[in-house]
C-alpha cells in the first residue's frame, strides 16, 4: 500500500492531504518545518514504511520508521499542532487553520482501519511526503 501526503507548508503550521492510490482518506496537521529540529519541526519529506507499534499511552498506533535524525514520529490525534504535536502527524476531519484541524480522533480511526486492513493482509505500507 502506497499513501501520499501532500503538504503546504505555513510558518505557524503545515497542513496536507493523504491519499490512497488517488483516493481521499483525509486532511493533517504538522507542526511547521524547521530544519527537521526535535519536537518543533515536521519531518522532512521523503519515503518511509509505515509500522504497527503498541504504548500505554496511545495503544495500538502508527509510526513512522526510519526518519533521520528523529524517532517515535506517531499518528495521533490533535487538533492544533503546536500545542498537540511533537513533530507526529494528526489526521483530521477538516482543515481550520495553519497547523490547526477539527475532528481528529474521529478521522484517525478511519485511517487506522484502512492501514491495519493492508497490515493484516501482509502489505508494506509506504507513506511518500512531499509539497
Amino acid at each position: 500500500m502506497v499513501l501520499v501526503l501532500t503538504r503546504t507548508y505555513f510558518p505557524k503550521g503545515t497542513n496536507g492531504k493523504l491519499e490512497c492510490e488517488g483516493k481521499f482518506i483525509c486532511y493533517t496537521i504538522e507542526l511547521p518545518w524547521k530544519n527537521n529540529e526535535t519536537k518543533v519541526s515536521c519531518i522532512p519529506e521523503g519515503k518511509y514504511f509505515i509500522r504497527k507499534r503498541y504504548s500505554k499511552k496511545y495503544k495500538w498506533h502508527l509510526e513512522i520508521i526510519a526518519v533521520k535524525n528523529r524517532s517515535f514520529i506517531l499518528f495521533h490525534p490533535a487538533n492544533n499542532a503546536r500545542k498537540e504535536l511533537n513533530g507526529c502527524i494528526a489526521p483530521v476531519t477538516k482543515i481550520s487553520g495553519a497547523g490547526l484541524g477539527l475532528l481528529s480522533r474521529k478521522v484517525l480511526v478511519k485511517f487506522k482501519a484502512i492501514v491495519y486492513k493492508a497490515m493484516e493482509q501482509k502489505q508494506r505500507v509506504l507513506i511518500i511526503i512531499k509539497s
